[in-house]
């Protein structure tokens, strides 16, 4: 179990360090762009090749990948949708102004996109899937991007660098619990049900990835962003086959 949260603080550490980047850093948009654009397509390989075809091997003969797919995208568009009219619609500009009056909304649209790649490491452990390394390091590079835009929107409303550290931290511990939960509670389902709880992870990241991160990619990134998008799949490929080959 001390793995399972180490292991899950381990992917979320990158918030902390986007934190700092962002605190003692002027990063240009372009740069952080091309973080989102490598980001995004490491997180597309992760869900193409460890969830969504982990889930069709485990729940082969049945529905349960396809039902757990749709209710991920479902569940993920319709908490993003509420959490966005409380003010966290723009969680990823790079240096607007986040308000204390918004801390509370932006922290739930944080927690929900890493909820569910946390429970994903943590059921990874769990089942010895040669993908986990994979899915450790496509987070902690997507996270990246995340805690730059909103720490120097933070900077921007005039926040304290203790209390933006503070807040990733606490962020970070939070979804290395998540990834404990998956060890410890989802880990004793049929096979079936791993099948839907993998697929659903995977249709929530996939509709996190087009309707926020690919899209800021873009405009921050401009056309490189697509570029480092399939160097970041390639990357995430590589690092499947070479854990498949050891």
């Amino acid at each position: 179990m001390l793995q399972a949260f180490i292991t899950g603080l381990l992917a979320t550490s990158s918030l902390i360090i986007g934190g700092i980047l962002a605190i003692r850093y002027s990063l240009s948009n372009r740069a952080i762009g091309v973080i989102m654009g490598f980001g995004a397509g490491t997180l597309i390989s992760a869900i193409s090749y460890e969830l969504i075809f982990e889930a069709v091997k485990l729940g082969r003969g049945t529905m349960y990948p396809a039902f757990g797919f749709f209710a991920g995208a479902s569940i993920f568009y319709f908490s993003d949708k509420l959490i966005a009219n409380f003010g966290a619609r723009n969680r990823l500009k790079l240096n607007e102004s986040k308000s204390s009056s918004l801390i509370i909304p932006m922290v739930l649209a944080i927690i929900l996109d890493g909820i569910p790649e946390s429970i994903i490491i943590g059921l990874g452990i769990f089942e010895g899937m040669s993908g986990n390394l994979t899915m450790l390091v496509a987070v902690f590079i997507s996270n990246l991007p995340e805690a730059i835009a909103g720490s120097s929107g933070m900077k921007s409303g005039g926040w304290s660098s203790k209390k933006i550290l503070l807040l990733w931290t606490g962020i970070a511990i939070l979804c290395a619990l998540a990834t404990l939960a998956g060890f410890s509670v989802f880990s004793s389902a049929s096979q079936e049900w791993l099948s839907f709880i993998q697929a659903f992870a995977g249709g929530a990241i996939l509709m996190m990835l087009a309707n926020s991160m690919i899209p800021e990619a873009y405009e921050h990134g401009g056309k490189l962003a697509g570029v480092f998008t399939v160097f970041g799949f390639f990357f995430s490929v590589c690092l499947v086959v070479f854990e498949n080959f050891h």
